[in-house]
């Protein structure tokens, strides 16, 4: 990164985490240059761009002062609502992008997209760059959502100026957001429960443990196996964060399955990794759902991928998506704040389908 980018992407951090407040002086080009050890040239630069982006103002023998970013009109022709995803392309993320946008473009909405790729500093430079763009609402989904998360005074300040934003499928404690997300605990629950029905007693679970998704539908597995007195056998329960998702996550897996001390059913924090799952059982010559049941999560298309059929735990999607924008726009057209007491949490429901069988 060039030295002028540094200097400018930290004044706008300053400015989205509050440090800097509307209308107020910023320090003068010679303090910013002892600050930031650069040329006076390299500061005028940084300050050039970011009154051309409407971060900054300049009045005439006073000096630099930051702008306010909260003056918006209702019936503004130009209306924006951002969204910031985990991912944009993959996985059950473009069901809910299109929920939002087919709300958005029937009420003239402009559509913000951009995504963190599971990635927290990524996720404020996402803030940064749409608070740049006069932004009037916002709806996110946390990134690593299990994890503290270093870019809450960005938020705050959000809260501050009065841009009205939801939380989609998790929401980072301390802020209490509106938010929309699934009952992902029961689903969980609904998963151990209807393996054990079936007549399993050895049953694993593979869970991502960096979002409150995966921690929860661990919670709610562990919970059900209790309450129906089976006991969880060591060895039979994979944890992983994002990163270890591919070649780490595949060692484990194979390591589960790999003997005769192998479960008889198993459990996937969502049908991305059941179909990761019945990978490697095909590998290992074994068949699903003779050797090994499996349940996955969010009843995605990937559930219907293959010619095993996924039992699966629903998740709304589109409905999601959809509703986040109504919140959202409700929330402008309304000029009211959304809070958790705007909280709303989908029932999850079983779908059976061929990848689980009873051994009673």
């Amino acid at each position: 990164m060039t030295k002028y980018k540094h200097v400018k992407n930290q004044i706008k951090t300053w400015i989205t985490e509050g440090k800097i407040q509307p209308d107020e002086k910023i320090q003068s080009e010679n303090e910013l240059v002892e600050i930031f050890e650069v040329s006076r040239h390299t500061i005028r630069q940084a300050l050039n761009e970011l009154v051309n982006e409407g971060w900054l103002y300049r009045q005439q023998g006073r000096g630099t002062f930051c702008k306010e970013r909260s003056e918006k009109t209702v019936n503004h022709i130009d209306r924006t609502i951002g969204i910031i995803t985990t991912s944009i392309t993959d996985y059950i993320f473009p069901s809910i992008i299109r929920g939002i946008e087919s709300y958005l473009s029937e009420k003239g909405y402009n559509l913000l997209l951009a995504s963190t790729n599971h990635d927290i500093n990524r996720e404020r430079k996402c803030l940064e760059n749409m608070l740049g763009q006069q932004l009037d609402g916002l709806i996110v989904e946390p990134t690593k959502s299990a994890i503290y998360n270093p870019n809450l005074n960005t938020y705050l300040n959000i809260e501050k100026n009065k841009i009205p934003y939801v939380m989609i499928n998790a929401s980072y404690s301390g802020l209490e957001p509106a938010s929309i997300t699934v009952d992902d605990e029961q689903g969980g629950f609904l998963a151990a429960e209807h393996l054990i029905k079936l007549g399993h007693t050895k049953i694993g679970g593979i869970f991502k443990i960096d979002d409150l998704q995966g921690v929860n539908r661990m919670k709610g597995f562990m919970r059900a196996c209790r309450e129906f007195n089976v006991p969880i056998q060591p060895g039979t329960i994979i944890t992983f964060m994002t990163e270890d998702q591919n070649a780490n996550l595949q060692s484990s897996i194979r390591e589960l399955v790999a003997d005769s001390t192998r479960p008889t059913a198993v459990f996937c924090y969502n049908d991305q990794i059941a179909l990761m799952l019945l990978d490697v059982i095909r590998e290992k010559l074994l068949r699903v759902p003779e050797d090994i049941s499996i349940v996955g999560f969010d009843d995605s298309q990937l559930a219907l991928a293959s010619e095993v059929k996924l039992t699966t735990i629903t998740h709304p999607k589109m409905e999601m998506g959809l509703l986040a924008a109504k919140m959202v726009v409700d929330a402008i057209e309304n000029q009211k704040e959304l809070r958790i007491a705007d909280e709303v949490v989908y029932k999850p429901e079983l779908v059976i389908r061929n990848s689980t069988r009873s051994l009673n």
